[in-house]
């Protein structure tokens, strides 16, 4: 089959200066051996000449040529210990990454050149998949727990329900947290499920037109029982504001955010809220005055099933943070987090215009 003269070259450009730049080194690295061998033969040669170890002419043609493949493979295999042990180094710690240990890392400092880019290329890709390691333990110690907490006080009051001695306030109790504990099973199945959906999506769809500061409101309205409940007073500064982009999707960015913010709130707190339209995109603030973050919770508040609170007193099961980082990654945004212990928190997204 005949194809088309003018279709793209897709093989990848050839950096024609550094494969160059290699060839130069290995030709002067051959000529160095090659010019040394002979001057050692040459030298090797008059020794034996002077003390009559060459008196026969069959022995002087054939020293020659043994002296020089003698000094040349001694000298290729002495310069070339010091210039392979960079590449000897990195097989065996590739040895060590195909058997899933991640910590080995190679010495780059005295390797230069296109190696050294090699050996520090390396180092950066054990240390990434260091860190996911590390993260897939977490995730699977993380999710186990909250799964299997909820199910384990489902499965113990359950059982406290088959004895006939129980009050109808300690049958109603009972119930309650088995209801309680059910719902948090099915919003922790929900996230996951929202979650791996959108992890797998690449394009925000259903795209509409619609005001930002209203959707807000809408939010906050919704939510209205959780900070009536904790007395929080409302500090509000909405600009008004159209936005085009997916309605329900940032729907789940600003519950999350206001969820968080009214659980870590203290009694009688304030939850903040703003918007700010600028040049180009729109900037959302959600802020609590709350016990805040150190800088180790804030470096991972945004990790799957991660909770700062490592015993688990406040509800929650650490899926909302990641849903709102990757809607806005979507959205082509940023999120971020400010907060300090004793200070609150503030989660500003920053959200592109079309």
């Amino acid at each position: 089959m005949n194809l088309p003269s003018n279709l793209p070259d897709r093989r990848p450009p050839v950096d024609r200066r550094r494969r160059d730049s290699i060839y130069m080194t290995l030709l002067l690295f051959l000529i160095g051996i090659i010019v040394t061998s002979g001057l050692l033969t040459a030298a090797a040669y008059a020794i034996l000449l002077v003390v009559g170890l060459l008196v026969n002419p069959y022995a002087r043609i054939v020293t020659v040529p043994v002296l020089m493949v003698f000094f040349i493979t001694t000298l290729a295999a002495g310069m070339g210990r010091g210039k392979l042990k960079p590449i000897n180094d990195l097989v065996e710690a590739m040895r060590h990454v195909s058997q899933g240990d991640f910590s080995v890392r190679v010495d780059a400092e005295d390797v230069d050149g296109d190696m050294g880019r090699l050996v520090r290329s390396y180092n950066d890709m054990a240390s990434e998949l260091g860190g996911l390691e590390l993260f897939r333990k977490d995730f699977i110690n993380n999710f186990s727990h909250e799964f299997k907490t909820p199910i384990v006080s489902i499965r113990g009051f359950a059982k406290q329900l088959e004895r006939e001695d129980l009050t109808d306030q300690q049958r109603r109790e009972y119930l309650d947290i088995i209801v309680s504990e059910s719902d948090r099973l099915a919003n922790m199945s929900g996230n996951v499920l929202l979650l791996s959906k959108l992890e797998n999506q690449t394009i925000v769809t259903d795209k509409t037109r619609f005001r930002l500061d209203e959707q807000l409101r809408k939010c906050i309205l919704l939510m209205e029982k959780q900070w009536a409940s904790k007395g929080l007073e409302l500090d509000l500064d909405l600009d008004e504001a159209e936005f085009y982009g997916n309605e329900e999707m940032l729907q789940h960015v600003w519950v999350n955010l206001l969820g968080n913010a009214i659980k870590f709130s203290p009694e009688g707190g304030t939850l903040g809220v703003s918007l700010k339209a600028g040049e180009g995109q729109v900037s959302v603030c959600v802020k609590d005055t709350g016990p805040g973050m150190d800088e180790a919770t804030r470096r991972r508040v945004f990790e799957k099933f991660y909770q700062g609170d490592t015993a688990h007193a406040a509800e929650g099961n650490g899926l909302g943070l990641s849903l709102v980082k990757r809607i806005v990654d979507l959205c082509a945004g940023t999120v971020e987090v400010d907060s300090a212990p004793g200070e609150g928190a503030a989660f500003t997204v920053r959200l592109p215009m079309e």
